[in-house]
């Protein structure tokens, strides 16, 4: 099977109009094609007066092994198809007791799933609840109820990202993506996935596809246990021998505790990057952790209308093209980094909290994507050289932004909030223009400049007009900027060697809560590489 990349279709191209571009980038006959299937689709909007798709096709033919190779040769558009196959490990020796997944965001579902595979049986604690129960808890935050600090945007099955856009683009080339992308779609995600450049879920679809990942490890011998807070570990002669949980059933003030002690030589810290007091346990029974550099901003919300115009110009409307998004990033005279990141096209942003007393801002879209607002992160970078005296000293920052958020909201979550063109002139705002703010608990209209450092504070002016410049009317003067984006990464990393140890053996660190990732698909990869790990040190 052959490769054909780089191809220019129509955006109402049919299965036709690919059976002719291969044709056509093979210099043969469209009789010979036999089989023409659609690999990877991106939309070309550079000349908005002709957006088309730019398209990879696997493509089969009526030619012999000699001519096939004949075309490889000649480079260019062509190459061999080729499809990743998971390592396998022959002959792994079981451990004598069952090893430990802490956490089931990506990371933590994709490393069980792997154990699960080899026949280990992975046991795996989740502090919160089955993605289901765990729906039914957000939605009632979102919608004014008390903040449940278990089950939350932050905690429980499917991780952070299970309350987001649900968005699949990875820059890492680890050939495991392809295999993360499969399984997510064998579990019930769009088909659409395995074709997009820029794949996502949806929020609304996300959760289905959780439930079936889950039911697929428990099939395979794996168990479960929600509501177990990972609280301990045990070690000697600096190997992991055991871990302790705080156990919980019931809800709210009615919970009642229990303690758990597992005895296992294999443990896996999945834990996400809002898993604060499991960071600050590490440091205190001695694990190494590093101070790394993450970044704090805002969300900013724009016309979807406007934006679907801006990047598609005359094609804005086209039902082939759905809603539009943006990435953009500048460097600052100031020496600070500025970007967009998790850009939710048709999304709403949604009150992320899990403390009490801070305000937490992130941004979701549903599959269709067909809110009125677009609303994408935006960002500053924050080095780790302002926290090198501690590790977690980046934590401290985070939730100081979070506090202050909170206070300047007024409190019930409430989120502080801020038109562009008040912001970039220093004043308060009174109240929205245009474009509506949707977090959902409330915007209190203030100065920005009272929550953010000033550091933060300009940068993000300097980032706006820049970020302007390159996408014009991102900085439109009644777009909302509401406060504080503060989880978009891990500020600590668990030190590991190239074995995903950590500095106590046996004790494995993945994901973006150990600061090795960032996104689901770089999430579940890192997982998979850790339980891989595992495996190939115990092999015979």
């Amino acid at each position: 099977m052959l490769r054909l990349s780089n191809l220019s279709v129509p955006l109402d191209a049919t299965d036709q109009d690919f059976r002719r571009a291969a044709a056509k980038a093979l210099s043969v006959q469209e009789a010979r094609i036999i089989q023409c299937r659609l690999a990877r689709q991106a939309v070309d909007a550079r000349d908005k007066r002709a957006v088309h798709w730019v398209v990879s096709l696997d493509v089969t033919g009526r030619w012999t092994s000699e001519e096939e190779e004949a075309l490889i040769k000649r480079g260019g558009q062509v190459q061999r198809a080729t499809q990743y196959s998971a390592p396998t490990v022959a002959r792994v020796k079981r451990p004598a007791h069952a090893p430990l997944v802490v956490g089931m965001g990506p990371a933590g579902l994709f490393a069980a799933l792997r154990l699960a595979q080899a026949g280990w049986n992975p046991i795996i604690w989740e502090r919160g609840k089955p993605v289901d129960q765990r729906e039914r808890d957000v939605a009632a935050f979102q919608s004014g109820g008390a903040l449940d600090v278990e089950s939350n945007v932050q905690f429980g099955e499917g991780g952070a990202g299970a309350f987001s856009d649900g968005k699949l683009t990875t820059g890492i080339r680890d050939p495991r993506r392809e295999e993360v992308l499969r399984v997510f779609a064998e579990c019930g995600a769009p088909r659409e996935i395995l074709t997009s450049a820029k794949p996502h879920i949806g929020t609304d679809r996300l959760p289905e596809a959780v439930r079936a990942l889950r039911e697929k490890i428990l099939s395979l011998g794996a168990e479960i246990h929600y509501g177990t807070r990972l609280t301990g570990l045990a070690a000697r002669s600096g190997c992991i021998r055991g871990a302790r949980a705080l156990r919980y059933s019931g809800q709210g003030g009615t919970r009642e505790f229990d303690n758990v002690e597992l005895n296992t030589e294999h443990v896996i810290l999945a834990v996400g990057h809002s898993a604060r007091d499991t960071l600050r346990m590490l440091a205190d029974m001695g694990v190494l952790l590093q101070a790394k550099p993450f970044a704090v901003g805002v969300r900013i919300e724009h016309s979807q209308a406007w934006l679907n115009g801006a990047q598609y110009g005359s094609y804005g409307a086209h039902p082939a093209l759905g809603a539009a998004e943006y990435k953009l990033a500048a460097h600052m005279p100031n020496g600070s980094d500025i970007y967009t990141f998790c850009m939710c096209p048709g999304g709403t942003v949604v009150a992320a909290a899990s403390e009490h007393g801070g305000v937490v801002v992130n941004g979701m879209s549903r599959w269709a994507r067909d809110g009125v607002n677009a609303n994408s992160a935006l960002l500053v970078g924050v080095s780790e050289d302002r926290f090198a005296d501690r590790p977690l000293s980046g934590i401290d920052f985070q939730r100081g932004l979070e506090e202050a958020a909170f206070r300047e909201g007024g409190g019930g979550f409430r989120a502080p909030a801020q038109r562009v063109q008040d912001f970039l002139a220093r004043r308060a705002s009174k109240g929205p223009g245009e474009i509506e703010a949707t977090y959902p608990r409330g915007v209190e209209w203030c100065d920005l400049d009272a929550c953010l450092p000033r550091f933060i504070a300009d940068s993000l002016r300097q980032g706006l007009i820049r970020l302007n410049q390159m996408l014009p009317g991102f900085a439109s003067p009644d777009a909302v900027l509401t406060a504080v984006e503060s989880r978009s990464s891990s500020p600590a990393r668990v030190a590991r060697d190239g074995s995903y140890q950590t500095s106590v053996a046996g004790l494995y660190a993945a994901g973006e809560g150990a600061g090795w990732a960032g996104g689901i698909v770089s999430s579940a990869v890192d997982g998979l590489r850790a339980a891989e790990a595992i495996l190939i040190l115990n092999s015979v």
